[in-house]
């Protein structure tokens, strides 16, 4: 397992000294032992030249493995310690959508307050970072914004947001429509997500089964600043309607056609085990949002 550990760090960093540095071990000795896990295996798992060590193909393929075994012993671990009674519970989660989710996280520790949680928040564009901390064990759950869409990850939609369209003060609809169809806004400039945003693909649906590509005058990373750049009026936004309990001087708009709605959903890996205060964590998930 020491052997897995180490050459998991040296193989992410591809540096000794700064592996040798975040293990908190000397170098000489971290250098034999991947000197010897390379024996064991008989091959090189590293190209090394002038003092720098590269993954080679060999480690690439050993990495998969070794990462599979060092999560699946991990699993071992906490699943015997959940039996034992060692521990109350405990749920890792990793989410690109805390905003969404921080509600009821807090819901369910006043039910649970023995529950101990930790939450790893991504970037909203970083899907594969979620899917590495599921398959490396290092979250239970992720809770996220668009689908994931993966081979092994099974996913479980638990809410449902209707999406409006924000105007800024002084727009002509401001005050005269609460409804719009979507192709009526074909020439409006729209705030938009920078691309590879999980928003910004849904949006760009939207538009496409409305037949239109309106202009993207300015492109964003947070909502925060989607949603002031339009009370700035710079140009309208697609905003869910929960923000109007929040932002009083947005104008929401209902989008009558298309249909408009972004789900939000709880995944985890199949196969993979799953501790009681998880599975029951996911559970309430459902519930609370249904509510």
């Amino acid at each position: 397992m020491l052997q897995l550990h180490y050459f998991r760090t040296v193989a992410r960093l591809e540096h000794m000294s700064k592996a040798a540095e975040e293990l908190h071990i000397a170098q000489p000795a971290l250098s034999k032992t991947i000197s010897r896990l390379e024996e064991d295996v008989g091959v090189p798992l590293f190209d090394r030249s002038n003092r720098q060590i590269r993954l080679n193909v060999f480690g690439r393929a050993f990495l998969r493995k070794a990462e599979a075994a060092l999560a699946a012993l991990e699993e071992g671990k906490r699943e015997v310690a959940e039996l034992a009674g060692l521990a109350r519970g405990s749920v890792r989660i990793a989410t690109n959508s805390l905003n969404r989710f921080s509600r009821a996280l807090g819901a369910f520790r006043e039910l649970h307050p023995e529950t101990k949680f930790r939450i790893v928040q991504v970037a909203p564009s970083a899907t594969d970072e979620m899917v590495r901390l599921l398959e490396r064990g290092e979250a239970d759950l992720a809770f996220t914004a668009a689908a994931i869409d993966r081979p092994g990850v099974r996913e479980l939609p638990v809410l449902r947001a209707e999406v409006c369209l924000a105007v800024p003060p002084g727009h002509r609809w401001n005050g005269v429509r609460s409804a719009i169809r979507l192709a009526e806004a074909a020439s409006e400039p729209f705030v938009e997500y920078k691309p590879g945003h999980p928003y910004r693909r849904i949006n760009d649906d939207f538009c496409r089964r409305a037949g239109i590509r309106p202009p993207v005058v300015c492109e964003v990373e947070e909502p925060s600043a989607l949603a002031s750049l339009v009370q700035a009026g710079l140009g309208v936004a697609f905003v869910p309607a929960s923000k109007c309990r929040s932002d009083t001087e947005l104008t929401l708009l209902t989008i009558e056609e298309p249909q408009c709605r972004r789900d939000f959903s709880v995944a985890w890996l199949e196969g993979r085990y799953q501790s009681e205060a998880s599975r029951r964590f996911r559970e309430f998930l459902v519930s609370y949002f249904a509510e």
